[in-house]
């Protein structure tokens, strides 16, 4: 390969992985904005730790881990460290799509975004302390393991023989069903908020403080997305990248149309959050086969995922779960729909590939959901997962970190 097109790639991909660092900013903005002012400062704690921890953690491990190399399909560790391959800066690593360097860089802005989808989940009443050990242990371990399976060549990616296989182009069951499985065990074990759920049982609103913050974050998520999507092309190659970038907003927009529709005909209002995390949900849902679809295809997906949005909000609030950002509904509900989507739109759908899609979600289901249970509930019968009744009243950012976010600008916050 000439050394200008390995180079052009490698810019690319570098590109990409600053796209994909952004969009902690947009998770952040997006999460601080859709709960009270009283936790801001939790919140950002949360995602900052996430992204400094997650980086150093693929650093020690979770990158041999992911990709081991030979190994039995199901776990393998290629050891500590980043090892420099011998081809490792060369054209030769990768089909020359990107250096050994740039590889771990890029793979280690996913690892986070895991612990991230859950740390939405359970805002506004969870220890700090719990909340970083679980981060610790599950983007150390269990996200990279699970990516394994598929992307380090493990029992997933050979279904069927070496030309089949489950299929998920960037991650709607490898990241956001990863990390969507866990908020949903998290979510269930700490219980609702106070004053979530009235004497009657019927959930009550609790609105965010900063809306305009909300719907930034979504839009700095959106433009994250080009790389989340475009560097998982893994080369600049022009014809892909441009047809992933294509299917990828087209399934935003339609996303955030469906659930837009929807909502206003179930509850008779505009509702902006719906808005917003219907766009959430078509980038999701389109996450699994962005190269795979047409634009027609990629527009179906994308409202189809903006209405299970609307949907699986109210179905989570029957269930008196207590999601303040609605990370299950997008990340894990339109996680699964994405994934199943690769097996009845595009290149490859057929009932067949439909099976091998669904062995990947129920197989990450339940590895997922067991060892998030076993490390939550490990954490609740020792050290506690939940902060007192009188901290989360007062808010967690006095009494957590014993500031304000808003120090000259007090509201009533309760």
């Amino acid at each position: 390969m000439e050394t200008g097109l390995f180079t052009a790639n490698n810019v690319w991909m570098m590109v990409c992985t600053a796209l994909v660092f952004f969009m902690h900013l947009g998770f952040s903005f997006l999460e601080i904005g859709l709960t009270r002012q009283k936790n801001t400062v939790n919140i950002l704690f949360k995602n900052i730790f996430i992204i400094c921890v997650g980086l150093v953690l693929y650093y020690i491990g979770g990158f041999n881990l992911m990709y081991p190399g030979e190994f039995n399909g199901y776990i393998g560790f290629a050891g500590f460290g980043l090892p420099v391959p011998e081809n490792g800066l060369t054209p030769d690593y990768a089909d020359g799509g990107y250096t050994y360097f740039t590889d771990f860089l890029f793979q280690g802005m996913f690892a986070a975004t895991a612990a991230t989808i859950v740390s939405g989940a359970v805002a506004e009443r969870i220890k700090l302390e719990s909340f970083m050990l679980f981060t610790v242990i599950y983007v150390g371990l269990i996200y990279p393991i699970v990516g394994s399976w598929q992307w380090g060549g493990g029992f997933l990616s050979t279904l069927g023989g070496d030309e089949a296989g489950f299929y998920d182009f960037a991650g709607s069951t490898l990241v956001h069903s990863v990390g969507g499985w866990a908020a949903i065990i998290a979510v269930w074990l700490l219980g609702p908020r106070v004053g979530k759920f009235g004497e009657d049982g019927k959930p009550k609103a609790i609105p965010g403080h900063n809306l305009p913050l909300a719907v930034a974050g979504v839009l700095i998520l959106w433009l994250g997305w080009f790389g989340f999507n475009g560097g998982s092309v893994l080369s600049a190659d022009p014809a892909t990248t441009s047809l992933v970038l294509t299917t990828t907003c087209l399934a935003a927009a339609t996303g955030g149309i469906g659930a837009f529709f929807l909502s206003t005909i179930m509850y008779k209002n505009f509702d902006l959050t719906m808005f917003s995390n219907g766009i959430l949900g078509g980038l999701v849902g389109i996450t699994a086969g962005a190269d795979l679809m047409s634009p027609f295809e990629a527009i179906i997906i994308g409202l189809l995922s903006g209405a299970l949005i609307v949907l699986a909000v109210a179905f989570i609030d029957r269930l008196k779960l207590d999601d303040p950002v609605g990370a299950i509904a997008v990340h894990l509900i339109c996680g699964i729909w994405g994934t199943l989507a690769v097996g009845i739109f595009g290149d490859k759908a057929g009932i067949t590939q439909l099976g091998y899609q669904a062995v990947g979600v129920l197989s990450t289901a339940v590895f997922c959901s067991l060892t998030a249970f076993v490390i939550l509930f490990s954490l609740k019968k020792t050290m506690g997962i939940r902060v007192s009744k009188l901290e989360e009243v007062e808010g967690l950012d006095m009494h957590e970190h014993g500031m304000d976010a808003y120090s000259d600008f007090r509201m009533n916050q309760h």
